[in-house]
């Protein structure tokens, strides 16, 4: 029998629109339009039990799902909704132990829901380019209680020249140019590792395929989640008026070696990467010798 304690998270529930979502603290309290909700009151109950507030309305004390984080955290950004997320998880194949690419951090609502799915071998490696709203994320993935589980990184993969993970399981984007970074995030995946990309219009879904057959990626499959709520009650049961209709496109794909092995591919990608690195070195040599040549030349 799970009871409720000082500092146990509470989902305070009304209905489907009025709902609270609170670490519980035996000083505080707050009120709403059905009267106080003391935090005292809820403490020694257990989970599912009824507390009555100073209006003799009643409310319910449901123990917080990742779904109730995900709904109530803080919007720094756009959110990626539960009904995607549950289809990410379950088309990518996402489990416990697996690493974890996020590109576009934004409000961590994807981030907080996949950590509670790798935990506790696996992890998440999360990247933006916005401290405040990496600071907004920071405080969701803690409240949702999933922060030992997600290291956040501040750096832009669009521009970054060093590759910084390898082998990761799967590849979730949310930019509003993902086909940028697919390069990137290629050579990052592991062979079959999965891609999905958050993508709000079907112009980007389109140049984002491109890029995918680009770069060797194959079971490329775009979709729309719609969820239409049903109002059931005897006798009047109807659609509901209110839902999330349209949120964002999905696009996924998983690496492939076009005609070639696995083990040629990579080779290939080590003998490509190199020179470059070398290139920049030599620039930054000549640029240094021209500057002593003139330094030279004004001596004389």
């Amino acid at each position: 029998m799970a009871k409720i304690k000082n500092k146990s998270p509470v989902l305070f529930f009304y209905n489907n629109s009025k709902k609270w979502l609170a670490k519980i603290s035996k000083n505080e309290s707050f009120h709403t339009h059905i009267g106080i909700l003391k935090h005292a009151d809820a403490i020694g109950k257990e989970y599912g039990s009824r507390l009555i507030t100073n209006k003799d309305k009643y409310v319910y004390l449901l123990e917080p799902t990742m779904y109730d984080y995900a709904m109530k955290i803080q919007h720094g950004t756009q959110i990626v909704y539960p009904k995607d997320i549950g289809y990410i998880i379950t088309r990518a194949g996402i489990g416990d132990g697996q690493k974890i690419l996020e590109i576009g951090t934004g409000s961590g609502s994807l981030t907080s829901f996949v950590a509670s799915v790798v935990k506790p071998r696996g992890h998440v490696y999360t990247f933006d380019v916005d401290e405040k709203f990496m600071q907004i994320a920071e405080k969701n993935i803690k409240k949702a209680g999933v922060s030992k589980y997600v290291t956040q990184h501040n750096l832009d993969l669009k521009t970054a020249k060093k590759i910084h993970l390898e082998d990761m399981d799967v590849a979730l984007i949310d930019l509003g140019d993902p086909w940028v970074v697919i390069p990137q995030v290629r050579q990052m995946l592991k062979g079959s590792g999965c891609i999905f990309a958050i993508c709000p219009t079907m112009n980007q879904l389109e140049k984002l395929t491109m890029a995918l057959v680009e770069n060797e990626f194959t079971d490329i499959e775009s979709t729309e989640h719609i969820i239409r709520n049903i109002e059931a009650r005897e006798g009047k049961t109807r659609h509901s008026f209110q839902g999330i209709g349209h949120t964002t496109y999905l696009c996924f794909a998983r690496k492939a070696f076009f005609g070639r092995t696995a083990k040629s591919t990579e080779t290939a990608k080590t003998t490509t990467i190199k020179p470059v690195k070398k290139a920049v070195k030599t620039t930054k040599t000549v640029k240094k010798t021209k500057t002593v040549k003139k330094s030279t030349k004004k001596s004389a």
